[in-house]
């Protein structure tokens, strides 16, 4: 069942919705919304719903802009600093769980991405990583995949922000007829990040 609670951050208060398993929990699993959107976001319930059923406890953080009303995204530097104390926060509530996961949607999987090493995270869970602005393809972000940690990435292949290549720790999968939302088949989308976490011993079989 969901819980939410209210944190502060530099950047003002953030929403944490925790979901734990039945039992001890295998990982921990910390989602981020996109940049218009919130945790509710279709492929962010079900994959909440898949990893918990998994044994994984699963935390979708709303970022502090969302918080206050606002659609338009707060800068980069902003999202990324109210993360990393989110994240803080979630490592000391939760010291015995041995496995940190960090992603999320979109621009949540950007600022995943870009803080992951300094969260100490194990792996990252990138849906719709948006390559590029629409139209833009040599406005890459393919730099902020490159964290050197295992890293799964889940995109349609009409996503018109680009389908990112698979790199030396980078896996992507690209999901047919899905778009940028991932609405075609979220329950799809969901069971490839949990044979993926099922492969590495993030989540139980």
């Amino acid at each position: 069942m969901r819980h939410r609670v209210e944190i502060e951050t530099p950047r003002g208060p953030a929403w944490l919705d925790t979901d734990p398993p039945a039992g001890e929990p295998t990982s921990l699993l910390v989602l981020g919304h996109g940049a218009g959107g919130g945790v509710d976001a279709p492929d962010l319930v079900a994959l909440r719903d898949a990893a918990v059923r998994a044994g994984v406890l699963v935390v979708r953080v709303t970022q502090p802009y969302r918080v206050a009303g606002r659609r338009a995204p707060a800068p980069a530097g902003h999202l990324d600093e109210a993360w990393t104390a989110v994240l803080a926060e979630l490592r000391r509530r939760h010291p015995a769980v041995p496995t940190l996961l960090v992603g999320g949607r979109s621009s949540g999987a950007r600022v995943a991405c870009r803080t992951a090493r300094a969260v100490g995270a194990d792996g990252v869970v990138a849906l719709a990583f948006p390559l590029h602005p629409p139209g833009r393809p040599e406005r890459s972000r393919a730099a902020e995949l490159d964290t050197g940690l295992p890293t799964l990435v889940v995109n349609g292949d009409l996503d018109p922000f680009g389908v990112p290549n698979a790199g030396a720790e980078v896996r992507v999968v690209v999901r047919p007829g899905e778009r940028h939302e991932l609405r075609r088949d979220p329950a799809g989308a969901a069971a490839v990040v949990l044979d993926w976490l099922h492969a590495r011993g993030w989540a139980l079989g």
